[in-house]
């Protein structure tokens, strides 16, 4: 039997994993994120604000801005790398700068409504892909004064630049979950038929409750007229405890970024959610509040619509027949 021994495989953590873990701890830019944010915040954007959120697109609108510079900034490097390109290279250099401002904007107004832990990663994504800026600008002034080795060289410090700020990009978004859908599992979690979820008393008219379904936290309001909503109670945006919001005019405010959600249907009224809250058809049996997870099936109809439509259909295939 042989005595060699076996090498235990490594675990150790990778050293960029250990760093950007290490960033997301370290507050000593707190004080400057908070002024920042308040900053932000007070922008007088009005309704551009959602519009910059992406709510109108169903998920943040920044990482398809940034796709313009980026691939611009991209371009101009592999005309670079051949000789008498420099002119159309220096077009896609100005290109991808006047689009890198919406692109910052956008950014700028998702990263104040984060988690601080994911606005110190998201401070130093800023930081880097300002650098980034740098250096293109100086590229296309050097190419502008006939330098085009400088511009040149600046433009592949750039884009160097640019891969650092993506990196701490894409940890922002997939590993921190910064602008995913908080609720988007909800509809794989939830069985389906019919739950109960507590007696009607339990429900006082206009004050949002908390239960659960499936381990699910659910969101329930009963209004003055007797209409009982639910809704998923933890917000898309960044599941915020919904139950803790504030109810008004048919709606729920999320206390934690402000995300205005309706109570029939769940629908994003206002930002910073993109998405909708997945909701709950409800009824009363027996005195006591069930619910069923509404569904849409592949013609944008709940299961009862769909039932009902399909007896209006038999309905009427039965009259032509008589």
């Amino acid at each position: 039997m042989s005595t060699t021994p076996h090498r235990r495989p490594r675990t150790r953590q990778s050293r960029l994993l250990w760093l950007l873990d290490r960033l997301e701890r370290e507050p000593r830019a707190d004080a400057v994120i908070g002024a920042l944010r308040k900053g932000v915040r007070a922008l007088p954007l009005g309704d551009g604000r959602d519009l910059l959120h992406g709510r109108w697109l169903g998920h943040p609108v920044h990482p398809l801005l940034v796709q313009v510079p980026i691939g611009s900034w991209l371009s101009a490097a592999v005309l670079d790398l051949r000789p008498g390109r420099s002119r159309e290279a220096g077009l896609l250099v100005g290109v991808g700068l006047a689009a890198a401002a919406p692109a910052a904007l956008a950014g700028w107004v998702d990263w104040a409504e984060l988690h601080r832990q994911q606005q110190r990663v998201g401070l130093m994504h800023a930081l880097t892909n300002s650098v980034a800026v740098g250096l293109y600008a100086a590229s296309l002034t050097c190419r502008a004064k006939g330098r085009g080795a400088a511009g040149r060289a600046y433009g592949f410090l750039g884009l160097t630049a640019v891969a650092v700020g993506g990196t701490l990009g894409g940890h922002l978004a997939y590993r921190q979950a910064s602008g995913a859908n908080h609720a988007e599992e909800v509809p794989h979690v939830v069985t389906e038929g019919w739950h109960r979820i507590g007696a009607v008393a339990e429900f006082p008219a206009g004050r949002p409750v908390r239960r659960s379904v499936d381990d699910v936290p659910v969101l329930v309001v009963r209004e003055s007229g007797g209409a009982i909503h639910a809704l998923a109670e933890r917000c898309s945006h960044l599941a915020g405890p919904l139950s803790e919001g504030t109810v008004r005019d048919g709606c729920v405010q999320c206390p934690w970024h402000g995300s205005v959600f309706r109570l029939s249907d769940g629908w994003n009224v206002r930002g910073p959610a993109t998405a909708p809250q997945p909701s709950f058809d409800t009824r009363i049996t027996d005195g006591h509040v069930e619910i069923r997870l509404r569904r849409q099936d592949r013609d944008g109809q709940t299961p009862d619509e769909a039932e009902a439509g399909q007896r209006r259909t038999e309905a009427k295939a039965h009259g032509h027949g008589r």
